[in-house]
């Protein structure tokens, strides 16, 4: 039954992730947005919801043992896009190879992504060096999630006041443009239109990942899989899963810059608001010790791969799908190490 669920959740998933980036361009056409904003911010942000309620709800309505869920879902959310969801996406350049013009280059705006990654290794960096202030120190801890929220405006405010280049491509006709009664036949469509594909997406992938994640939850039970392993790598797998849709379905039209916006706008999300909900409300639980180093070990591995990824792209001036899939490396090394300290835990 479990599987089922899985396989029905992710069919919903999907079905939402082709609704939302074509809503989502429109959306950031009709606002005269740029790319990076559409991208990074709005793209980011609205998939990045389902995965940012887990630890919320860990937290403010489980308590306990909960918080040490909610750590680990936080924790993971920045690992699997630093590292997995690269990989998913460097392949898909290598499978879309022959109908993309690029073929097997990334061709980006290295300005938006460099200019995310700048705030995600400033945002991460001061997440993580909160979590090695002493016990007592939870002011400190209030003040590093006051900054990080002060950060991400600012990245925000940085992101908007870009202003919109040249649109070189027509957009696909938008899905729902015949519930633009009197105008389904007009090529561009209303705002009101637009909002409501975006809402209607938005709402498939949360229910979507929602199903999605207990029905991992179930098999990982019936697999004798432990909670720490759940946390750490299956739970971010499942809500991290819009974001990889996402991106291969930009890859796919030749859209670079938007699918990789998507992952790394997600990634200074993810370094910033679910951080400081952790550090405002369960500042205990985010504290590097004995129990805890494997799980912000990932953090280090997250940077690292991140760095192994974009560093060739700054000085070479040239990404491609194998440099993006190497991010399947850091993920596997985590995997073994997460893997053998379940076993080493168990004899």
């Amino acid at each position: 039954m479990d599987l089922l669920v899985l396989l029905l959740a992710l069919v919903v998933i999907l079905f939402g992730a082709e609704l939302f980036t074509n809503g989502i361009e429109w959306f950031g056409r009709k606002l005269d947005l740029a790319e990076g904003a559409i991208g990074s911010v709005l793209a980011a942000v609205g998939t990045a919801l389902p995965e940012t309620m887990i630890p919320f709800i860990a937290i403010v309505f489980g308590g306990g043992a909960s918080d040490e869920v909610g750590v680990g879902a936080v924790l993971g959310a920045p690992f699997m896009l630093g590292t997995l969801a690269m990989f998913v996406t460097g392949v898909a350049v290598l499978v879309f190879r022959e109908r993309r013009r690029q073929g097997v280059s990334v061709v980006v705006d290295q300005r938006v992504l460099l200019h995310d990654l700048r705030w995600f290794v400033l945002g991460y960096g001061l997440a993580i060096g909160a979590a090695f202030l002493p016990t007592g120190f939870e002011l400190g801890k209030a003040g590093v999630a006051i900054g990080l929220l002060v950060l991400y405006a600012w990245y925000v405010r940085a992101h908007l006041a870009a202003e919109a280049g040249e649109h070189e491509e027509d957009l696909a006709p938008l899905r729902l443009r015949r519930l633009d009664r009197g105008r389904h036949h007009h090529p561009v469509p209303r705002l009101r239109v637009v909002g409501a594909q975006v809402a209607l997406a938005l709402g498939c992938i949360i229910v979507g990942a929602t199903f999605f994640v207990g029905a991992v939850q179930g098999l990982a039970a019936s697999l004798g899989v432990g909670s720490a392993l759940l946390a750490l790598v299956v739970a971010p797998i499942a809500t991290e899963l819009p974001e990889k849709f996402n991106s291969v379905i930009w890859i796919r039209q030749g859209k670079d810059t938007l699918a990789l916006g998507n992952i790394t706008g997600a990634m200074v999300f993810q370094s910033a608001i679910p951080t400081s909900v952790v550090l405002l409300l369960a500042p205990a639980a985010w504290s590097v010790g004995p129990d805890s180093a494997l799980a912000f070990l990932s953090a280090g591995i997250a940077l690292i791969s991140v760095a192994a990824i974009f560093l060739p792209m700054r000085t070479r001036g040239r990404l491609t799908g194998r440099g993006l899939a190497v991010g399947g490396i850091f993920y596997v090394a985590y995997l073994a190490l997460v893997v053998g300290g379940l076993v080493g835990t168990a004899t």
